[in-house]
């Protein structure tokens, strides 16, 4: 009994205490936010998202902006596909401000874009507060994928029992994609290849030259009001934006 009512009060104790939890928020759409990623937004005193620059709003923050009205709302820097920044100096100088909001008693929210678990910069900062502040009670809850969200839009099957699902992002050379594509066709393998973006009209050439245009499925700003999802023989611009995405069955 008292062992009990000792691990209860133990249990209270640290419920109380600060957190810091990486909040996926799903692709865009805020209906698609979990209730674990609400209930974790609206506990926490402050809410730290990434933005790509001083001038962008973070597409991140925009989602979750009913539940974020009285709150913190704390803007960091990502490098993503910027290369004027030190990778290591953002995250440091990022796990720096989360840190002293979590020693002043307040619970930290980081927002991340779809899955904590996918391409996420926020992986970056959870490792160093795990190795230089191990004091500190951290937390995961994870968000729907782009990925598994236009495959759900389009009734496209990501994987079925036996096959194997390849997610990668996109390779930046002609010889290394078009080994990735007739690997993945020979094995039955299906495809999902992310950050397409600027790569567009590379991959387009190459999807043309191995007859699979008419099948490959984009999805471009998933839950986002500008979202394209179709096939990318349809799809006629010479560009496609940061958040990209073509799926691929070999059926």
């Amino acid at each position: 009994m008292i062992i009990n009512k000792f691990l209860s009060l133990l249990n209270r104790y640290k419920t109380d205490l600060p957190t810091f939890t990486i909040v996926g928020v799903g692709p865009g759409d805020p209906s698609l936010l979990t209730i674990a990623a609400v209930d974790a937004i609206k506990k926490a005193k402050v809410i730290v998202f990434p933005i790509s620059d001083d001038n962008k709003k973070s597409f991140a923050a925009e989602i979750v902006k009913n539940y974020t009205k009285f709150k913190k709302n704390i803007p960091i820097i990502f490098p993503m596909a910027r290369k004027d920044f030190d990778p290591d100096e953002i995250w440091s100088n990022a796990v720096e401000k989360i840190v002293k909001y979590i020693k002043n008693g307040e619970s930290v929210v980081l927002l991340c874009l779809g899955d904590t678990s996918l391409f996420a910069s926020s992986s970056n900062i959870l490792r160093l507060i795990k190795n230089n502040h191990a004091e500190i009670i951290t937390k995961t809850i994870p968000g729907i994928s782009s990925i598994s969200a236009a495959a759900a839009l389009n009734d496209f099957d990501l994987v079925k029992k036996g096959e194997t699902l390849i997610i990668k992002e996109c390779p930046s050379s002609e010889s290394e994609l078009t080994t990735l594509i007739r690997e993945s066709k020979s094995n039955k393998t299906v495809l999902a290849i992310m950050k397409v973006g600027k790569r567009w009209n590379l991959v387009r050439e190459i999807l043309k030259r191995e007859d699979i245009i008419n099948t490959s499925l984009i999805a471009l700003s998933v839950g986002m009001p500008d979202q394209i999802i179709q096939y990318a023989s349809q799809y006629k611009k010479e560009f496609m934006p940061y958040f990209s995405l073509i799926l691929i069955r070999f059926d």
